[in-house]
């Protein structure tokens, strides 16, 4: 039952990928820009510009472009970087360990203590904690990524000094390479850790609820082993759905936050691609964003198969 939705999910996602490469070409083509004249640099003559359009194929119908577009795609050929000559495909391949990093890092920092905060809220339900968790959690949601960001690198930063505020120095393998992603990953943690919260206190008081509860209250079981066994295992279900659908905000919170914290990985990477006009590689950029927004809700939807054996019908 997993493999056959796991191949659903798979076949579903080729359309979106297809989608999103036709919206970021279309983009990129409408960007008031000359890839020759980013080439060739100042001073180039038409004669010289015209050669170089030839030679890339902006020359031609936008449909054949795009058609060229994909076949080289398909090839595995993602193009050359205007600005530097680099290979696309290495100088993606060179940013997203970074940016795997930071995500791996905000989602450890965000979701144990969101599920635990939310499971605190239920059980004292309606009292001074709830509510204080509750409006911690409205705050979270509510404040924008770039100033928690800048919020963090002021207070921890600079006016303490306990951690670095800009760059990587490598994977965080020791406590060095360690410290200079706690901010960044912060950051994003913070977006994510007041929606699970939420979504676990709601998911636990619906099921708390229910019949099959009050049915292992009535066996004697002790309350601990209710919460933790039966309501909060059934709670999860769609608490990771949450943050499946989470998956695409906090992409969009990388792209900040690399920005801001000068983190070398693929959301900064896509942010100089774009503002410099750099073609081949924003594209680059932008269709692996969504090819990593495409597995993240493939590996959510494997959590919850496996959580839940029911969800794992299609």
């Amino acid at each position: 039952m997993l493999g056959r939705q796991l191949v659903y999910r798979l076949t579903i996602s080729v359309p979106v990928l297809l989608g999103v490469m036709l919206l970021g070409f279309g983009l990129m083509v409408l960007v008031p820009s000359d890839p020759a004249a980013i080439l060739a640099g100042e001073g180039a003559t038409p004669e010289v510009l015209a050669r170089i359009r030839a030679e890339l194929g902006v020359d031609r119908p936008i449909a054949e472009q795009f058609v060229r577009y994909l076949v080289r795609i398909l090839q595995g050929d993602f193009g050359r970087s205007l600005l530097n000559g680099a290979d696309v495909l290495e100088e993606v391949g060179r940013a997203l360990p970074p940016t795997f990093e930071l995500l791996v890092g905000s989602l450890l920092l965000a979701i144990p203590p969101g599920i635990a905060l939310g499971c605190i809220a239920a059980v004292f339900r309606g009292r001074v904690l709830d509510r204080l968790i509750v409006s911690g959690a409205v705050l979270g949601i509510s404040t924008p990524v770039f100033m928690t960001g800048l919020m963090l690198i002021n207070i921890v930063g600079v006016q303490l000094n306990a951690l670095p505020v800009q760059g990587r120095v490598g994977p965080p393998t020791n406590w060095e390479a360690a410290r200079h992603i706690i901010l960044p990953a912060l950051t994003l943690a913070l977006v994510l850790v007041g929606p699970v919260a939420r979504m676990t206190r709601t998911s636990m008081l619906e099921i708390a609820g229910q019949d099959f509860v009050r049915t292992a209250r009535a066996k004697g079981l002790s309350q601990r082993r209710v919460t933790i066994r039966h309501v909060l295992r059934n709670a999860l279900v769609p608490t990771v759905n949450l943050i499946g659908l989470q998956a695409g905000y906090l992409l969009g919170g990388v792209v900040i936050t690399e920005t801001i914290f000068a983190w070398p990985g693929l959301g900064r990477l896509a942010v100089s691609a774009i503002t410099s006009r750099d073609t081949p590689m924003a594209q680059g950029t932008i269709l692996f964003l969504a090819l990593s927004f495409v597995l993240i809700n493939i590996a959510v939807d494997v959590v919850t198969a496996l959580l839940d054996p029911r969800s794992g019908r299609v």
